[in-house]
């Protein structure tokens, strides 16, 4: 499945698989996106799968948001996980 990453009020709806396919859009697009405004909200209602690779790209973006000082949020089905995930990354 194809990825799409589209505005709505401020947070970047994300729909589709993050997985090796589509790590390089989304990757690419959401550092952009991240360097260029002071906050950044994904919601990851309408994305289908994340495999190992989309895990490790969303841990990156919170590590270069804490670098950078800028709020990363996650919302959505699935965001619980992916924070348990990250929490469990830094504490190893």
């Amino acid at each position: 499945m194809s990825l799409t990453i589209k505005e709505n009020n401020g947070i970047f709806l994300v729909q589709g698989s993050i997985n090796t396919k589509t790590i390089a859009q989304f990757k690419n697009h959401l550092e952009f996106l991240l360097l260029y405004k002071k906050n950044l909200t994904i919601d990851i209602d309408g994305v289908s799968a994340i495999d190992r690779m989309g895990m490790n790209a969303i841990k990156t973006l919170n590590s270069m948001a804490l670098t950078h000082k800028k709020s990363f949020d996650i919302v959505g089905y699935g965001c619980k996980a992916i924070y348990e995930d990250i929490l469990e990354s830094h504490s190893a």
